[in-house]
């Protein structure tokens, strides 16, 4: 297993740690509610290192981008960010990736699921040209997500940036924690607020910023949170997660991203989804309730009331926030509308559920 810079942090602070994407990574630290209630509430430290970052720049970075993604990267001046998908060939989704504009019309930051790092990689390069310079700098970089209500009161002492002001989907440089160039993004995978951080991991830059953190978030109770309660936030919220919510076999249009898939330019299995547009889809992934007691488990079936499938779950928990079981699942798109009863088989019982709509809060 590889570990982040900051692994040794992890396992002083007593973190529960566990295999992720071929990294050790803290699960929990005090307990998943605990800490999923620090970020909602206050603030909270995510060590998202293990996610991939990819350099591409030139004349061509640009091209490159608009054929791979189904956004518009266009329409991204520099200091703006954009949430964008790869699709392939047969219109389902290679990853999900953040579009950073560093440089407009030029140099270009995508950040990928830390599971499919090569595979992304391999992706993109096969549609790349000598007039795209490309670095895979994931080894190399450090992220950290500082996430929640507090997040950037906290943070402000230990930069030179205005971020109290700073406006979702846009980021700016400058020094922080006395480390330069970090890249300071209002982006998060919690729907608290708060930032994500990037910085170059050497000359000791990951333990400055981490110490630092922790130091200026002190007096407000500012705790380490683990992927645990990153997954019931990220649910919370309705966020995708690659692996269970969208795949390779899932479309865009299917996963309710429409919105980040625009035909008003080229992009690979632009036709294939534009027929789905058109002719409709057969399946559509939608928020859930449970309306007895039992949680929904990724791949439980989705039923109608005399039990015949008609879906499948691909995210469930219960939420700490609204002390309910919540989830989400691909449905038939007959059983799509919100209120329609539909029914989770928990072993070989159907528990009664109703659709609603997402973001869960």
């Amino acid at each position: 297993m590889k570990n982040t810079p900051f692994t040794e942090k992890h396992i002083l602070l007593g973190a529960k740690m566990a295999p992720f994407a071929g990294y050790n990574m803290p699960i929990s630290y005090t307990g998943i509610n605990d800490e999923h209630a620090a970020v909602r509430n206050n603030a909270g430290v995510f060590d998202v290192s293990h996610m991939g970052e990819f350099i591409l720049k030139g004349t061509d970075a640009l091209d490159l981008i608009q054929r791979v993604t189904t956004n518009d990267a266009s329409k991204l001046k520099a200091g703006q960010a954009q949430y964008s998908c790869l699709p392939n060939k047969e219109g389902g989704i290679v990853d999900d990736l953040l579009v950073y504009c560093i440089e407009e019309n030029n140099v270009y930051m995508l950040v990928v699921n830390a599971s499919n790092i090569e595979k992304d990689w391999s992706w993109i390069m096969q549609f790349s040209n000598k007039n795209v310079e490309a670095h895979n700098i994931s080894d190399k970089t450090c992220l950290l997500a500082i996430q929640g209500p507090n997040a950037t009161k906290i943070l402000q002492s230990l930069t030179d940036k205005d971020i109290l002001n700073l406006k979702y989907y846009t980021f700016t440089k400058g020094t922080f924690a006395g480390v330069e160039n970090v890249l300071i993004s209002a982006t998060g995978y919690t729907g608290a607020g708060g930032v994500e951080i990037y910085f170059e991991d050497k000359d000791d830059n990951a333990n400055k910023i981490w110490d630092a953190i922790f130091a200026a978030g002190a007096s407000y109770g500012i705790k380490p949170i683990g992927l645990g309660a990153r997954d019931t936030l990220r649910l919370e919220k309705g966020f995708c997660l690659y692996g269970n919510d969208i795949d390779d076999t899932t479309s865009p249009l299917e996963a309710g991203l429409s919105w980040i898939t625009k035909f008003t330019k080229d992009f690979t299995a632009k036709d294939i989804l534009e027929n789905q547009k058109t002719e409709g889809i057969k399946r559509k992934l939608v928020g859930f309730e449970l309306l007895e007691k039992g949680i929904a488990r990724h791949d439980y079936e989705i039923t109608d009331a005399a039990g015949n499938v008609i879906g499948k779950v691909t995210s469930g928990t219960q939420s700490p926030t609204l002390n309910k079981p919540i989830g989400l699942g691909y449905v038939s798109t007959e059983y799509a509308a919100t209120d329609s009863e539909i029914f989770i088989k928990i072993r070989q019982s159907l528990i009664k559920a109703k659709v609603v709509k997402i973001p869960f809060l």
